[in-house]
């Protein structure tokens, strides 16, 4: 064959490749101007909701510390604590201190007491009958002065309803992200975007006017179905609009901004005790977000793969202008004729679709996809579990979340740098056990150690939210290719499974302080031991198919698990797993060459010696491709993380 019919068939080969925005993106800039606006000004401050709403229910449904039946008789001559001594017996606790029943008071007729007897020298008699409250409770407001507690009267034999708040929220999560997700690519990233932040409002104006518990309950539902959803698609939008060597930092800043909004959660709890303006001040500031319409743009991604030629043109124009680049001239035709072929081929390709119990089907690759389930399920619930736990600990519950937020900030970094060193099944393990251990040693402390207390639950939540950081790209490399997406949905899904759980856990420290965390640390524990079956990653090719992903890590033996630095296969020659320097080569010839051919319709590397130097130092910076499943047309977004 001569060189002119390889020219040919060069040719048609890369036109027959399903069109790919990361080819422009080199021309029209990666990570210009236009992109950082948008990221700064729009996507990262558009994830704060997420924090605000997710989690000020903690500070709206707190208890108070004190509380006894109230008894209307002697609301009028007596003080709080003469009705106290007066109307509610004494029990012991565990520790022999006795203390005022907060369910029981005496069943006595005050009036014929009261007349009865002297009110200075009266004395209450341990013999009178004693019933459980029946007309309301008083509440010492010195450290909680509002909340639905004291307004619904949520104690006692009602005082698992906070909990049941929290469960409510938790079930509109997966529903939310089901729906939000159908929405977002059959409508687009805008649509769906103003569309759950209007449902996130609606309920939570629910939430401040509702006037008993169910109303209240039912608003968390809704506020729940949009809580996963308004913290991704800002940053879908972000993602799509950047390079892939730029799709990292988007991520982390996707994440610090996520903390941001925990941290001014508890900055705003300083200053309103109110759980009614609570409710407002942390929901109606975000109507101004509506203003993001006019000038927040769609998903030139989802736009051309939904056909929508010219809008998407006029994003990426735009784009281009205002990074200072030249728009190639040869874009729109050959945009047009991609976009053809890829719906001819659509039309008549037939494909089988990989279900989650493909992953299960041999012993490999099922004990893997139950790994990673166990730990994606052991993370995901002790993080949020620690979160919801952090203002039960210290003196100050807003100063102690604010700490457990703070803490997230520095994992990030930590966990960037020793994963790129020491691989992922380590890091994440020992974050795991450590973290683990810092909970389960709390038992060992004298309940009055609250500042102990405290300073290993802040331990414990940095070192958990380093390891649930690490998980993700670890899953999205264990998994193959083929299934990628389906494996991550899958893990994901069981996960978030926990979060209905985790409320009732920490019910649990009602009663007794550290047992909550006691029992996270144990579940934690065993899930960074169990991790260490996995095999390492790093340097690794990654599978591509199911057959690829039952191979990898197959020959595991006790040897490679206490290796912790991974051996560097960077130059193996093995060609059953993903090549990634034959990747970056072929991405970056395509690239180089679909920009110059705008112009002279050659293929400058023919011919030409590439060097390996700087292949070789991006395979350090390892490429994990992750392929997220969608619906539709959209088929499969890449979630590129370097390290």
């Amino acid at each position: 064959m001569d060189s002119s019919d390889n020219e040919i068939d060069n040719k048609h080969e890369i036109d027959d490749e399903p069109f790919d925005l990361d080819e422009l993106l080199p021309s029209i800039g990666e990570f210009g101007k236009y992109q950082k606006l948008l990221l700064w000004f729009i996507c990262l401050p558009a994830c704060i909701p997420c924090g605000f709403c997710a989690f000020n229910q903690i500070f709206m449904a707190d208890t108070p510390e004190e509380y006894w039946c109230r008894v209307p008789e002697l609301m009028i001559n007596f003080t709080a604590e003469q009705r106290k001594f007066l109307s509610i017996p004494l029990i012991m606790k565990n520790g022999g201190e006795q203390v005022y029943d907060k369910c029981r008071r005496y069943a006595v007729d005050w009036n014929i007491i009261l007349q009865s007897n002297d009110i200075d020298t009266l004395v209450p008699n341990e013999s009178w009958p004693i019933q459980h409250c029946d007309k309301g409770w008083e509440y010492n407001k010195t450290d909680v002065q509002s909340s639905i507690v004291i307004d619904y009267d949520l104690v006692c034999d009602k005082d698992i309803y906070p909990t049941l708040g929290l469960v409510a929220l938790n079930i509109g999560g997966p529903i939310g992200v089901y729906l939000f997700g159908i929405m977002n690519d059959r409508y687009g990233r805008r649509f769906s975007y103003f569309s759950c932040l209007a449902t996130l409002l609606f309920g939570s104006f629910i939430t401040a006017f509702s006037r008993d518990f169910g109303m209240w309950a039912f608003s968390r539902i809704i506020v729940g179905l949009t809580i996963p959803a308004v913290y991704q698609i800002p940053f879908i939008i972000a993602l799509e609009l950047v390079g892939p060597n730029y799709r990292s930092f988007v991520t982390v800043m996707t994440c610090t901004f996520y903390t941001f909004g925990l941290m001014g959660l508890a900055l705003v709890t300083v200053f309103v005790k109110d759980w009614f303006v609570l409710s407002l001040v942390t929901s109606v500031p975000f109507l101004l977000y509506f203003l993001y319409i006019f000038i927040m743009p769609e998903s030139p991604r989802w736009l051309l793969a939904k056909g929508k030629l010219e809008d998407a043109l006029r994003i990426l124009e735009t784009m281009a202008r205002v990074n200072g680049k030249d728009f190639p001239e040869s874009f729109h035709s050959k945009l047009e004729e991609r976009v053809l072929q890829e719906k001819q081929r659509k039309s008549k390709r037939i494909e089988h679709t990989i279900g989650a119990m493909d992953l299960c089907r041999t012993p490999n690759m099922r004990l893997k996809t139950i790994l990673i389930t166990l730990n994606w399920f052991a993370n995901e619930t002790v993080y949020l579990g620690l979160s919801y736990y952090g203002p039960s600990l210290g003196n100050n519950p807003p100063l102690s979340f604010f700490l457990s937020s703070l803490v997230e900030l520095p994992s990030y970094a930590l966990c960037w740098y020793v994963m790129d060193r020491f691989g992922r099944r380590w890091p994440m393990c020992l974050l795991m056990i450590l973290g683990g251990i810092s909970c389960v040693i709390t038992v060992l402390l004298p309940e009055d150690a609250e500042m102990e207390t405290l300073v290993l639950y802040l331990i414990s939540k940095s070192m958990i939210c380093g390891s649930f950081l690490i998980i993700y790209p670890f899953a999205g490399e264990l998994y193959p290719t083929q299934a990628r997406g389906v494996g991550i949905g899958f893990s994901s899904y069981v996960g978030g499974l926990g979060l209905i759980l985790i409320p009732f856990i920490t019910y649990l420290g009602k009663e007794n302080l550290r047992l909550p965390l006691f029992i996270m640390g144990w579940l934690v524990t065993a899930g960074g031991f169990t991790g260490l079956r996995l095999p390492e990653t790093l340097h690794s090719r990654l599978p591509q198919t199911l057959e690829e992903g039952e191979e990898f890590g197959k020959d595991w033996n006790c040897n490679d698990c206490m290796r912790c630095a991974p051996v560097d296969l960077s130059d193996s020659n093995a060609c059953s797993y993903e090549d990634l320097t034959t990747t970056d080569e072929i991405e970056m010839h395509q690239t180089v060459s679909f920009k110059l051919r705008s112009v002279d319709e050659k293929t400058p590397l023919e011919g030409r010696n590439y060097s390996r130097r700087q292949t070789m130092k991006k395979l350090k910076r390892q490429q994990s491709v992750m392929d997220t499943q969608k619906a539709g047309e959209l088929g499969a977004m890449q979630l590129t993380y370097w390290f």
